[in-house]
């Protein structure tokens, strides 16, 4: 499992021209998921964003987590970050789990990740797409599951 985590002042998901999702401070999470994940990479993942202290305290330190500042989070699910861009020009998403686990496997996530936070929005699984944000910093941070980084 990977995921590009932005912190923001605000994010907004769009779906055919009309807001589907929306949250004021928190953050984005672009989610890919690969075949082999589980609940595993879910518990590790959700774990780890939730503790990543990556907001300002009092002293304009990065200190704080999301659960600290009671952050908003915003979760789309995003096949290609696993691109193979090694050969040729045309990205390949082979590493990509395939739609029917991917969809399982996210639906799995936000409904763990309600158990942390208050307000998750969301993207829809397969729907084309628009991504507007205010990343806070800028903060941009990628972890992977199987690394643990």
């Amino acid at each position: 499992m990977r995921t590009v985590i932005q912190r923001v002042t605000n994010a907004s998901v769009t779906i055919n021209g009309k807001i589907h999702g929306e949250i004021n401070q928190g953050l984005v999470l672009l989610l890919g998921i690969a075949p082999e994940d589980d609940a595993t990479d879910i518990n590790w993942t959700l774990q780890k964003i939730m503790n990543l202290r990556i907001f300002n305290d009092a002293e304009n330190k990065m200190n704080l987590s999301l659960l600290d500042v009671k952050g908003e989070l915003l979760i789309v699910s995003q096949f290609t970050l696993f691109a193979a861009t090694k050969k040729g020009n045309r990205p390949s998403f082979i590493g990509a789990a395939s739609p029917d686990l991917a969809n399982e496997i996210y639906n799995k996530f936000i409904i763990k990740a309600k158990e942390f936070i208050a307000t998750v929005k969301t993207g829809v699984f397969g729907a084309d797409m628009q991504i507007s944000l205010v990343n806070n910093g800028p903060v941009t941070i990628i972890i992977d599951s199987k690394n643990k980084e």
